[in-house]
């Protein structure tokens, strides 16, 4: 499936510790962002949408942690899809074996798949060189932030006048602070290189509110820090009575096609 010359399609595979994987299609295009599900897993996700694998003309990468490459791989060369990641991750991710075709880019430095503007910058993460997204087609922007540990300046100013925002919401405070986890690794969540709370998100939503954002899908929900009604109802305070879409994207199965 691929969209019309104007429309941007937005579907999220899988979102959390288990897996992630966000499908994004325009014109003759259709990508992914990440796959770290199996590849019979990212197959079946997308024919159940009525997506074809065979339509992939690229992967790209955010970073080298497994709920994110794991899929990567297989995909590659099963399909001949080229994968784009950067030089500091690729070193780290071990895992991918040979790829089909390998791009390299840079945090920083804008780079196209056909007419779609893709602007990688910098976020906070426990990985060797972690990047977020912007993709802009036909004056409408899509922005993909997971897997951050704080929201940065640099990370509101590429966020900012998006039409769709992919946003992290993995935890709720209270939580996990009361939850199972060991004491290290709350730390780590809650810490400057770990994951967004409700609350971060709702305050960095707060600041991204625009006339042009249409639909949010908060994404990386902890199964055992959070709750899809406590992120959902954080993000709605934050855009208030705004006639914003907000979803939930989830581990076990995918979430709607969006259409912009």
């Amino acid at each position: 499936m691929t969209s019309d010359n104007k429309n941007i399609s937005i579907c999220p595979l899988a979102s959390g510790s288990k897996g992630n994987s966000l499908f994004v299609s325009w014109k003759n295009n259709s990508i992914l962002i990440d796959a770290g599900l199996s590849g019979i897993e990212i197959e079946r996700r997308l024919e159940s949408k009525s997506l074809s694998p065979e339509s992939l003309t690229a992967i790209i990468v955010t970073h080298e942690h497994s709920d994110h490459i794991r899929g990567v791989g297989i995909l590659s060369r099963r399909y001949n899809i080229p994968v784009y990641i950067n030089k500091n991750t690729y070193e780290r991710a071990s895992s991918l074996g040979k790829l089909a075709g390998l791009q390299f880019f840079e945090c920083g430095n804008r780079f196209k798949i056909d007419n779609m503007e893709i602007s990688p910058f910098t976020i906070s993460h426990d990985a060797v060189d972690p990047a977020g997204f912007t993709l802009e087609y036909k004056a409408k922007k899509i922005g993909i932030a997971t897997d951050l540990g704080i929201a940065t300046n640099l990370v509101k100013e590429h966020l900012k006048k998006c039409s769709f925002l992919y946003l992290e919401a993995n935890h709720d405070p209270d939580m996990l602070i009361n939850g199972p986890y060991p004491w290290h690794l709350k730390q780590r969540i809650k810490g400057r290189q770990g994951h967004l709370s409700n609350m971060d998100s709702k305050e960095l939503l707060r600041q991204l509110n625009n006339k042009n954002l249409k639909h949010v899908t908060l994404a990386h929900l902890s199964e055992e820090n959070n709750t899809p009604e406590k992120a959902y109802n954080a993000a709605k305070a934050a855009l208030n009575s705004s006639d914003v879409t907000i979803e939930v994207a989830m581990p076990h199965k995918p979430g709607k096609l969006t259409t912009l």
